[in-house]
């Protein structure tokens, strides 16, 4: 979702990969209330335009509860008539993803947004992955353990940033494109400017945030080849990273920010007492803050088109 030239790519590349439906009957009318696919999610939206392009029908739907700006046009793959059986299917989808609801948009299977953190990545994505929706959820190539809710830590993350892991998410699932690497800066650049923004900013830094951030960068390390790479990502990867560099030095904001996706399942196996727990949480919050202030330096607003082919070609499963 995103600004309306996300609308066209994104309908273009779905209209050629889509299922065909008939050319004469659409299958969802306007002003029918359905339940849509984004990303790991199922959402309650509304047909707000019905037309039939090439020879397949596509739907403007507006997403029930949500700013206007995340309206776009969609294939029939990504509509499901709004029956009991598919609000229970969006409801198991929901309880198998656990916490994970600010990989996308953050959307709930209510009417009103909830402003929760995911866990496409996004990101889930992430959040989630950075988990995609439909079939796409096993992208990221990680099955989710049922983690106990009052285990998780809990990470807001700033609106700005979801519709960053949406992107991220459209951009190489959808439009078949990658982050051009090495990153600059990456994600030792960023951690280490964060060290001396907290210095200048409180005159001190604390041991606690130093070693939270050494946290971040081996949860990074460690994480990225396990469960922040989408499939179409995997080759470039192994061409890119060899056995003694840190993926750290490598990739940068838009991977970094699918770890704070993962990071509440992965933390939910540490034994951290509540208290610790809080302030942990408030730290997280305040370097999400950092790159939120500086996100139009740090994230890329467009990806490497000109890898695609090449990635496709390598990659392909």
């Amino acid at each position: 979702m995103g600004s309306s030239s996300k609308d066209d790519s994104g309908s273009d590349a779905e209209a050629s990969s889509g299922d065909k439906t008939p050319s004469n009957s659409s299958l969802f009318s306007e002003g029918e209330r359905v339940l849509a696919y984004h990303g790991p999610r199922i959402y309650e939206a509304k047909v707000q335009k019905a037309e039939l392009r090439k020879k397949e029908w596509r739907y403007f739907v507006h997403y029930l509860g949500w700013n206007k700006n995340w309206d776009e046009w969609v294939g029939m793959d990504r509509l499901m008539k709004h029956t009991p059986d598919n609000v229970l299917k969006q409801q198991a989808l929901e309880k198998k993803q656990g916490v994970d609801k600010s990989l996308k948009p953050g959307r709930s299977s209510q009417t009103k947004p909830k402003n929760s953190t995911d866990s496409k990545m996004d990101k889930e994505d992430p959040k989630s992955n950075v988990a995609k929706g439909k079939k796409r959820k096993s992208d990221s190539g990680m099955e989710k353990d049922n983690l106990p809710v009052e285990k998780l830590v809990k990470i807001q993350i700033p609106s700005t940033l979801k519709k960053q892991l949406v992107d991220d998410w459209e951009f190489v699932t959808q439009q078949d494109k990658l982050v051009k690497l090495p990153r600059s800066p990456n994600v030792d650049d960023i951690l280490t400017k964060y060290l001396e923004y907290m210095s200048k900013k409180d005159g001190m830094i604390t041991d606690s945030i130093g070693e939270i951030l050494k946290g971040i960068r081996c949860y990074f390390d460690k994480a990225l080849p396990v469960m922040l790479l989408y499939k179409k990502e995997r080759q470039q990867y192994h061409d890119t990273v060899k056995t003694d560099v840190s993926p750290s030095t490598i990739y940068g904001a838009e991977h970094l920010l699918r770890l704070f996706v993962k990071l509440p399942e992965l933390l939910a196996y540490v034994n951290i007492e509540e208290d610790t727990s809080t302030r942990l949480q408030q730290k997280l919050l305040d370097f999400l803050k950092f790159l939120h202030k500086n996100q139009s330096t740090f994230f890329l607003s467009a990806y490497d088109g000109s890898k695609v082919s090449e990635g496709k070609v390598k990659g392909k499963d």
